[in-house]
């Protein structure tokens, strides 16, 4: 079987355990993972684009499907086609947890197909027990010092903590 570079892209503000089930999924058919951060001027994240860097090298660091899937990081601010392209990337992969995300999802490959007929979607199905899982959510929960420690890996349920002064748990 062929072994693809793929781009996952998203704003991982912050990275959940639903991201890390579509990276672990995308692992076993990329020779080379290109987790893209997207930026976007209009909207006020919760993380500083170094700071989900930092987060997502953290929770990524074991994944690797036995060392056949390079994972790569990096930030962009323009279509995720142009920044498949550029980062040599044949494969936009995305994660679906429900009929909204299939839908919304499929108008984005359509778009996507339009613009760079090269690059192709693959589609992951969330795992039973990531599919609940929204960054939005997480933010929400810790914002209001609820235990996020199911939904995010240690590392950013502890930067989420500091972020809104939480005593550890």
């Amino acid at each position: 079987m062929t072994r693809h570079t793929a781009l996952y892209t998203g704003s991982f503000d912050p990275i959940t355990n639903g991201h890390l089930d579509v990276i672990r999924a995308g692992a076993v058919f990329c020779s080379r993972l290109v987790i893209g951060i997207g930026a976007h001027p209009g909207k006020k994240p919760l993380f500083t684009l170094d700071e989900k860097v930092a987060l997502i090298h953290a929770a990524t660091a074991h994944i690797t499907d036995g060392g056949h899937c390079k994972i790569e990081i990096l930030t962009f601010d323009g279509l995720a086609v142009d920044a498949a392209r550029a980062n040599g990337a044949s494969v936009l992969l995305r994660g679906l947890r429900d009929g909204t995300d299939f839908d919304y999802e499929m108008q984005m490959a359509g778009m996507n197909g339009a613009i760079a007929p090269d690059v192709r979607t693959i589609f992951v199905p969330a795992s039973p027990e990531v599919r609940h899982i929204t960054g939005t959510l997480v933010r929400q929960i810790a914002s209001m010092h609820g235990d996020i420690s199911s939904f995010v890996p240690p590392e950013v349920a502890k930067a989420l903590r500091a972020r809104f002064r939480v005593p550890p748990m």
